[in-house]
């Protein structure tokens, strides 16, 4: 029975891993068992992507990321890390240390190995959005891209290379919406329904006018409506 029971537990977290990726928090967390230890991060992981998807309240997040801290206090600091980010960025009451706080969360995630790629493609968001140093940015996308590749992250893959094609469509247009077109199809092809809204969005912005941004717009649009992308229903 304990076997059983374990296997229970385990699909239970898989599957509230696909459906975070599906952009189905709130079902995601309805899965996750209250008492089991492995559960922890993947409920602060779940509560914080949340919460940078639909800007709500970041108590949830911030308490679930507290219950993770004595056990695993590295990935604790880099989820909060990524709070304070996103409070900072989207203007949402963010705490005066926020970008030093964000900085040093995910520099050390970064020294971690379960965390390098991601902290890495962190500290290069931090770069572009809050420090506007596109050149110290451009070296984390591409320092996260290897890892990406290396660890065949095809997720990680996806965002280095959508703010890969950002900087380098101003340059050079055809590679850089080649980039971005990728990133969308990477990102299409894992069932990641939020991250494929945006990346249509950001596609869409950089081709002619005509029937393929406008298809990319409206599927953008249905998603970020159905699964309350607020900043992203707000860029639209």
């Amino acid at each position: 029975m304990v076997t059983n029971a374990t296997y229970i537990v385990d699909d239970g977290i898989a599957i509230a891993r696909l459906l975070q990726r599906l952009g189905r928090w709130d079902d995601a967390l309805s899965l996750l068992p209250e008492r089991d230890a492995g559960a922890v991060a993947v409920r602060a992981e779940i509560l914080v992507d949340r919460f940078f998807w639909r800007l709500d309240r970041p108590e949830p997040a911030l308490n679930a990321i507290t219950a993770l801290e004595p056990d695993d206090p590295v990935p604790a600091g880099f989820l909060r890390a990524q709070v304070a980010y996103t409070r900072l960025v989207f203007d949402l009451d963010p705490e005066p240390d926020a970008a030093a706080q964000a900085r040093a969360g995910f520099t050390a995630a970064a020294t971690d190995d379960r965390l390098t790629g991601w902290a890495t493609f962190w500290l290069g968001v931090l770069a572009d959005m809050v420090d506007k140093d596109p050149g110290a940015a451009g070296g984390h996308y591409e320092r996260a891209l290897s890892t990406a590749r290396e660890t065949r992250d095809a997720l990680l893959e996806s965002y280095a290379i959508r703010h890969q094609g950002v900087h380098l469509v101003q340059a050079d247009r055809e590679a850089g919406v080649g980039l971005l077109r990728r990133s969308y199809h990477l990102r299409a092809a894992l069932g990641a329904r939020p991250q494929t809204a945006a990346a249509a969005a950001t596609l869409a912005d950089e081709l002619p006018a005509g029937a393929e941004a406008a298809e990319l717009r409206k599927t953008a649009a249905l998603t970020a409506r159905e699964l309350q992308l607020t900043w992203l229903l707000r860029a639209l």
